[in-house]
């Protein structure tokens, strides 16, 4: 018999749709603003659906990540293999065998694997295999996707191998970097400290190396170090751009003036702000580092470009050690079988090494209505996952000068409503929520949950170049990741060369850079609040930054030289 899949295989509440429209069970589901749909598609129509298929060993992995991460255990730096963590996390014999047998059965052959065989993609008339699936496409801007608006099911035999099918329901998630005029920003008369300020009319590489104390040493020097960003949804960058880019801005520095390696497809279609963004600031700060770009643009109407994207690095056993992510989604716009396996994902990078780290989203705290008309505040994902390395957004307190930074009205943070707190921050946080001046309702969030961001960088007027053209103003937590990835790609280059483990899942470790005497390796910015709901309790504003650790900037931002050497001692 079928069995309907709300056990583990629709969106939550059967919100399929990343617009976090949950409609009645029965109900189709809604796609997010912008996306037109453009009628059904044959029955016979050919989809591309990635099926995850349930681990083995994730207890297991979750406490090796554990002891390989942090930097008082015997264990750490002990990273796995491909091929070892392959051993640790494949899926059973029976689920293989049943997964296949099903497929064969609906005739479907061309699936292929991944080299842990936890995933399988599969070109499938997908209607046939999945009652309830009903295919239509959607257009928006000149894309177009094939999705389900009906949730479907799968046979009962079924549910306990498969953690999800992708492919489905979810829409692309958007995150655009956001242009703010200067003439908006209230100027504060700041006196840095000890230095005079230098003016600037803008964030470049040098008021970001100006500002972390970066000389023109801080280069890297290894060629088997590399760093990468990931790019998603038709986001291209251009070799000339970053030529351009390297030529203003890059002059007191050794650098790299091209990107040595695009995995997937590099479209020729116009650069996108974000894409530039990431690539530029990434081999500026990480500068002279070889630097990989993964672009995943959803090229197949059916594909999820993130999902392509955790598919590529389960199935690498030669990847950078660092990789900076500028994507998200809300958290409740997930299901929760989609949440938890990602979060697995995450832990396998952790396990092989890698430093993946996420923006924490332009939103502030973020606001949902939940039904009643209350609020909450809204949790983004993946920079709720207690297995990433999330990063806010600060901006300086006189836009004009390289002085004092304070909170990015913008930055993303909060409290995840799916995953609870992880030992690492525990001590932290509850010291952040028994002194903070002032904190919302306690019905806004979850306090209990997984709280980010874990540190900051400056979000807030950027130079970019973009079809040949510098572009300044541009902001938002896209910016300040690819910064602090590539510092952090700066700190592997150093371990390396010492012959030391790279950094991996460097959050254990930063949560206990005060504990260890290195507090000064981050400047702790303690002044401003984010945005969140517009209504009579919270008024628009969110958390609010604070001494030591706050769900604005986290532990605060890089102080680069106090940082690597703190980071080379872990």
């Amino acid at each position: 018999g079928a069995l309907p899949a709300v056990l583990c295989l629709c969106a939550a509440a059967w919100s399929c749709c990343a617009a976090g429209v949950a409609p009645e069970r029965d109900q189709p589901c809604r796609p997010p603003p912008g996306w037109a749909p453009a009628g059904r598609v044959s029955p016979e129509h050919d989809v591309q659906l990635t099926l995850a298929l349930r681990q083995q060993g994730t207890a297991r992995l979750a406490r090796l990540v554990r002891a390989v991460s942090d930097p008082r255990s015997p264990r750490y730096g002990r990273f796995l293999s491909l091929e070892q963590l392959r051993d640790l996390v494949q899926p059973s014999p029976a689920t293989l065998m049943t997964v296949l047998k099903w497929l064969r059965g609906h005739g479907v052959e061309s699936c292929s694997s991944v080299a842990t065989l936890d995933f399988l993609q599969c070109h499938i008339m997908a209607e046939r295999l999945l009652p309830g699936a009903e295919f239509h496409r959607y257009l928006k801007d000149q894309r177009s996707v094939v999705r389900s608006p009906l949730p479907y099911t799968i046979p009962k035999d079924l549910a306990e191998h498969v953690d999800f099918v992708g492919g489905l329901h979810r829409f692309p998630a958007e995150r655009n970097v956001v242009s703010r005029a200067w003439a908006k920003e209230q100027a504060e008369p700041g006196q840095p400290h000890g230095q005079r300020a230098a003016f600037h009319l803008g964030v470049t590489p040098s008021v970001i190396r100006k500002r972390y104390n970066m000389t023109g040493g801080d280069v890297g020097l290894l060629p088997n170090n590399s760093q990468a960003c990931a790019q998603f949804l038709e986001q291209y960058f251009h070799q000339a751009d970053l030529a351009e880019f390297m030529q203003l801005f890059g002059s007191s520095f050794a650098h790299h003036s091209k990107v040595d390696q695009v995995v997937g497809h590099q479209g020729w279609g116009k650069a996108g702000l974000e894409a530039s963004l990431d690539v530029e600031y990434i081999m500026s700060t990480g500068a002279n580092i070889s630097t990989w770009v993964f672009s995943n643009a959803g090229r197949h109407e059916s594909q999820e470009p993130f999902l392509a994207w955790l598919l590529l690095l389960s199935n690498m056993s030669s990847l950078p050690w660092v990789h900076s992510v500028s994507y998200g989604d809300d958290e409740d716009s997930l299901s929760s079988a989609y949440l938890q396996r990602v979060n697995v994902e995450f832990m396998k990078a952790a396990a092989r090494g890698l430093t993946v780290l996420f923006a924490s989203g332009d939103d502030g705290a973020g606001c949902r209505r939940v039904p009643g008309g209350n609020h909450t505040f809204r949790p983004s994902f993946p920079a709720s996952s207690p297995y990433v390395t999330t990063v806010g957004g600060t901006s300086f307190k006189n836009p004009f000068l390289v002085t004092t930074e304070v909170t990015d009205y913008i930055s993303g943070g909060g409290f995840s409503n799916v995953f609870p707190m992880p030992d690492y921050q525990a001590a932290a946080v509850r010291s952040f929520l028994r002194s903070a001046a002032k904190l919302p309702p306690s019905s806004y969030y979850n306090s209990s949950g997984r709280a980010y961001p874990d540190l900051a960088a400056l979000s807030d007027n950027y130079w970019v170049v973009t079809n040949r053209i510098p572009l300044p103003w541009v902001s938002g937590t896209s910016a300040s990741t690819p910064v602090v990835a590539g510092m952090l790609a700066l700190v592997n280059d150093r371990r390396l060369q010492r012959g030391q483990a790279p950094l991996g899942f460097v959050n254990p470790a930063l949560y206990q850079l005060r504990e260890r005497g290195h507090g000064e390796a981050l400047y702790d910015v303690t002044q401003g609040c984010h945005l969140s709901c517009l209504d009579g309790a919270v008024q628009g504003q969110g958390f609010c930054a604070g001494p030591a650790w706050d769900p604005v900037t986290g532990w605060g931002t890089p102080n680069f030289p106090r940082l690597l050497r703190a980071l080379l001692e872990a």
